[in-house]
This record gives structure tokens, C-alpha cells and sequence, in this order.
């Protein structure tokens, strides 16, 4: 009897969730007005990706690798690359396919510390990636078994990424990878023989607003060095880099970049170049979600998404998105405002955002409100849960809600 197995894909990322939306408009009020949706609509601003993009580029002191993970979309990577960026950070096979099909001369690495041996075997031999992280001996050995495995040439890259202690950043991701500082040492002896390439890497935490915080990770980062005794050819100082929020104003970029620099300069390693993995940096203020409010009830809205939609973190991690309504027939709104929680359009009760998210005070049934700084992780985490897994995306030309603090020059895009 022969048995029929079947493969089950969750929704995928800006792919199978979204329906066909060719028309681009100038301005999101103008989607609102043409289409009155009774579904969410992402309106994806690609000139400020590739703004934002270009402006982070030119500011940092070395190669930039996109956080795939954080927005995937095809329409959002071509973005970055028309803002200059040539490195991506990758944590899967998918997403490895998606940036060498796209870009067949970009740089991709491979950045997850636990890879299965199939992925790193396809990686190497088919995609011609060939920097792998790692954070232990049990990975080390699995990465060169298997690499050796495919029979196909090629000079290793191997990034040992070391423990840092729980810090401020609003997302912590202090528990799950990362070598403690003397077994990050011994990796790097033993990962020096074997590697073309080698350097280390950190992160200090998702939407991370101390400067200061790459200071101490730095200052860590040259005492495995110095204990590990041998030379690296790269430091990672990883991801993290914050946007504003309405209750979350972070320092200027450049703070954050003196810092890196200054500590890289103490550590004294000529030759050895520098790295960072930004995400939310590049595409929070790239795309807003319009939604539609489908019954008010006191200060609650009740909206067609939510926590197992676009805006998970605004349920799990409290995260307060800029706001506005829009009303396409010009009726006035009232003169004040007060705060509002949001419910989304599921049965599970958990599916609420407290915010408070301040809009005038007579948002009624059949609003539309929209919704910013959702380009980071606002597309990637929907689920299909409930069935509430339909939304459309749209190209609009209007700024981001938020503006970036920071400007690098003027950028030329290629028509």
C-alpha cells in the first residue's frame, strides 16, 4: 500500500495572502476613495525603502546585510536593492531562493545558527552561499561535514556569534543564541583553521534604543578575541537599529554609528572589516495598512486585523503605531481626540491591541484608519488563523506617516 504525503505551508509572506492589486495610486486617500475596502490594504511606499536604504549604506562603515526575515517581499527587496544594498542576511532556504533568484549577483549569508544539514548542503551547492553562522562545536562540524559533502570548491566563511547578557532593547534576544564568551573562543580557534573567512557576530535586541549598548557589546566582542588569540576578518555587530514610534522616539542614527565606530577603533584590528544586519531600520516606515472599523463601542474599535494579521506586535510587545483616519467623502472629523483599544476581526479574545492609538473622538463604524510603520514584520508574521487571511497591497507615492530622522544625500533610481 503506498502512502501519499502531503507538504502544508502556513501563509506565505506577502505571497499567497495577498490578491492581485495592480493599481498604483498617488496617495492612500485616492486607494480609499476608488475601492471603499472591506479588507486590509498594505500600501507599500518603495522610493522610501530605497531612500532609507541608500541613506543607511552610505552612513555605515561597512557592508549592510538586509534582515530578510523582517519584510521578504519581492517588491520590498527590489526597493532595497535600488537603494543600494548588494548583502542579505538570510535565515532560511526560501528566503535564500527568493534573493538569488531576484539578485543573482548579491551576497547572501547564511545567518541562523541552527541550520538542518540539507539547507547548508543547498545553500553551498546550488546558491553559492558560503558564509554560515554558528554557535557551537556541533554546528561547526556539521557545517563542514556537509559542505565537504556537495564536492563543489569554494572558500569558507564561518561567523561565530557570541552570548550577550539581557539588555534594554523593547525585543530581547539575549535566550536562545549565542556561545557564552569562552566557548566563543575556542569556536573561533577551531573554526580559524578551516575558515577563508572568519569573524564574529552579536545581537543586542530588536528596536534597541541605547547607542551605548553596542559600546558594551564591543568592548565583549575584543575580550573573545583577545582570549581566542587568533586574527578575524570580520565583526557583525548584527541588528537592532530603532525607529520611532509615537512613544518611541530613539537618538539619531548617527549616535548609534559613533558608537559602533569608536568601539571597533579600540579594538585596534586592522584589516578586519565591519558588518551590520538592520531590518526594521530599512522598511518599518515603508508600508501602512488601511483598516476598516466594523463597530465601535465605547473607546473600542472593533477592525478588520489585528494580532494574527498585520499587527502582531502591537498585541504581544504593547508596540503604538502612528494613526489616522481617513474619511474618503470629506466629511469633517471632530476637533479632539482621545485614546482607543482595537480588537481584531478573530473570535480569539487575546486578538486586541491596547494601545492607546489617539484618533478623533467620533470614529464610527465604516472608518478607515491608517495605519504606520508596519513595513517591519507587519506582512511576514499574518497567519491564516480564523480565515482572515485576505489583504491586498498597493504602491503609493506619499510619504511614510513617520519620516526618517536621517538623510544620507539625494538617491537616483533607475527608471
Amino acid at each position: 500500500m503506498s502512502v501519499v504525503t502531503r507538504t502544508r505551508s502556513a501563509v506565505a509572506p506577502l505571497r499567497r495572502q495577498f490578491v492581485a492589486y495592480p493599481v498604483r495610486r498617488p496617495t492612500v486617500d485616492q486607494v480609499v476613495a476608488a475601492d471603499r475596502p472591506e479588507e486590509p490594504i498594505h500600501c507599500l511606499r518603495p522610493v522610501a525603502v530605497a531612500e532609507t536604504a541608500h541613506d543607511f549604506v552610505q552612513a555605515f562603515p561597512g557592508d549592510v546585510l538586509y534582515a530578510v526575515k523582517c519584510n521578504p517581499d519581492p517588491a520590498v527587496l527590489r526597493a532595497l536593492w535600488d537603494g543600494g544594498v548588494r548583502h542579505f542576511d538570510c535565515a532560511s532556504l526560501p528566503e535564500i531562493r527568493v534573493v538569488r533568484d531576484m539578485f543573482p549577483d548579491a551576497a547572501i549569508h547564511f545567518m541562523h545558527p541552527v541550520k538542518a544539514r540539507g539547507a547548508i548542503r543547498e545553500a553551498w551547492a546550488r546558491h553559492d552561499v558560503r558564509d554560515f553562522v554558528l554557535d557551537s562545536a556541533d554546528e561547526l562540524a556539521k557545517i563542514r561535514t556537509e559542505v565537504a559533502a556537495t564536492g563543489v570548491p569554494g572558500a569558507l566563511g564561518l561567523i561565530v556569534r557570541i552570548a550577550l547578557p539581557k539588555g534594554s532593547a523593547k525585543l530581547d534576544l539575549s535566550g536562545k543564541f549565542g556561545a557564552a564568551a569562552d566557548e566563543a573562543a575556542g569556536l573561533l580557534r577551531a573554526a580559524r583553521g578551516c575558515a577563508a573567512m572568519l569573524g564574529v557576530s552579536f545581537h543586542v535586541g530588536s528596536q534597541c534604543l541605547d547607542p551605548l549598548a553596542w559600546r558594551d557589546a564591543l568592548a565583549l566582542t575584543g575580550q573573545v578575541i583577545q582570549a581566542s588569540g587568533v586574527k578575524l576578518d570580520v565583526i557583525d555587530v548584527g541588528g537592532g537599529f530603532p525607529v520611532a514610534y509615537p512613544d518611541q522616539e530613539p537618538p539619531p542614527l548617527g549616535a548609534f554609528f559613533a558608537e559602533i565606530e569608536a568601539g571597533f577603533e579600540r579594538l585596534d584590528l586592522p584589516g578586519t572589516r565591519l558588518w551590520a544586519e538592520p531590518g526594521r531600520a530599512l522598511v518599518a516606515a515603508g508600508t501602512s495598512v488601511v483598516v476598516q472599523v466594523q463597530a465601535r463601542r465605547g473607546d473600542a474599535l472593533y477592525i478588520n486585523d489585528g494580532v494574527y494579521g498585520s499587527l502582531a506586535d502591537a498585541g504581544t510587545l504593547g508596540f503604538r503605531y502612528p494613526v489616522r483616519l481617513i474619511r474618503p467623502d470629506g466629511d469633517p472629523a471632530a476637533a479632539g481626540t482621545i485614546g482607543f483599544s482595537l480588537f481584531g476581526p478573530t473570535c480569539d479574545s487575546a486578538d486586541m491591541m491596547r494601545g492607546p492609538f489617539r484618533l478623533p473622538s467620533d470614529v464610527a463604524e465604516g472608518d478607515w484608519i491608517e495605519i504606520g510603520q508596519l513595513g517591519a514584520y507587519g506582512g511576514c508574521l499574518r497567519t491564516a488563523f480564523n480565515g482572515f487571511d485576505r489583504a491586498r497591497i498597493v504602491e503609493v507615492g506619499d510619504k511614510p506617516m513617520l519620516e526618517t530622522p536621517y538623510k544620507a544625500g539625494p538617491l537616483q533610481i533607475a527608471a
